[in-house]
């Protein structure tokens, strides 16, 4: 057995550009991080863990506190707590553990290659 780590995490210009105005609703959100996919399918409640992963790797804090207003904290706790192996790098998952739950975060999540 094989424990791969993968952190390949890419995001578009918009992502980062200063100008970009913060988003206003969940469809503007799924389509600025979730750009490979058209937002309905990134909204589906099974694919909200993902989501909601890609706004704790990339969003700006801006974009996170409209993500809040609109799903709640318990959202983001919860997405943290499942979140799939490589959605997050170690900067990303240490620090929303430590901002969500207080405490020292437990290992990443990991790949298993049988």
């Amino acid at each position: 057995m094989v424990v791969v780590e993968t952190h390949a995490v890419v995001a578009t210009a918009e992502c980062y550009a200063a100008d970009v105005e913060p988003a206003t609703s969940l469809e503007v959100l799924a389509r600025r991080y979730v750009w490979w996919q058209p937002p309905a399918q990134t909204l589906l409640p099974e694919r909200r863990t993902h989501f909601l992963c890609q706004l704790m790797q990339l969003a700006t804090p801006d974009d996170v506190r409209v993500a809040r207003a609109l799903l709640g904290d318990e959202a983001f706790r919860e997405a943290l707590r499942t979140a799939p192996p490589g959605v997050l790098d170690a900067r990303s998952w240490n620090f929303w553990n430590l901002y969500w739950f207080h405490t020292p975060p437990p290992p990443m999540p990991v790949r298993v290659v049988a």
